[in-house]
């Protein structure tokens, strides 16, 4: 289930969290996800932090659900897209081909390796056919406390071996893209959109 310690950090450290994600440039990422995506179509924001993505796919005409695992982030966010935030953790995803997209942008990171095969099935469940996921995660191979959150890092041979797990899921595009905070372009991520066959 979820990381407390973790799930304390963005309780406690909210505003600071916020003020550093939510009007960063994101939206080559997120045009790059919405691409696949037909006009109007159901995104689930998985982890969605400050809102930042649901309101850019509020914006562009999308239907958008979102949850988090944080209860005061589910707050935030509930402010900053008008949306119905939902306190859950992505252990708890029970849905069946319900969404066209879901977008987990730096959320599944906080995951342990062990315990993604079974969210990453869930993802997979709670898609309909020929719907598309994007993930991200930090680059490497590192798993463990950082500046007081788990973290799970990943490569392309670690979620290669991951996507074991849901042999129907396609890698449409994967990338390692730079930081989009400033002052942190040095840090990588692994970013991949993935579709259900």
């Amino acid at each position: 289930m979820a990381d407390h310690k973790t799930l304390e950090y963005y309780n406690d450290n909210s505003a600071m969290f916020t003020g550093d994600t939510l009007n960063v440039e994101f939206s080559g990422i997120q045009d790059g996800f919405l691409k696949y995506l037909k006009e109007g179509s159901l995104i689930l924001d998985f982890g969605c932090g400050s809102g930042r993505d649901s309101r850019y796919f509020l914006s562009k005409g999308y239907a958008v659900e979102a949850i988090d695992g944080s209860e005061v982030m589910v707050r935030i966010a509930s402010l900053n897209t008008g949306l119905p935030v939902k306190h859950m953790y992505f252990q708890e995803l029970d849905e069946t081909e319900k969404y066209d997209g879901i977008f987990a942008c730096a959320s599944l990171l906080h995951v342990p390796y062990e315990e993604l095969p079974d969210v990453m099935q869930r993802i997979y469940r709670a898609l309909k056919h020929d719907g598309i996921a994007y993930v991200s995660f930090k680059y490497g191979e590192y798993e463990g406390y950082r500046n007081g959150r788990y973290f799970t890092d990943m490569n392309e041979e670690r979620f290669s071996t991951l996507l074991e797990s849901v042999p129907d899921f396609e890698i449409l595009e994967e990338c390692i893209t730079a930081d989009a905070r400033p002052g942190r372009a040095e840090e990588k991520w692994l970013n991949v959109i993935l579709r259900k066959n």
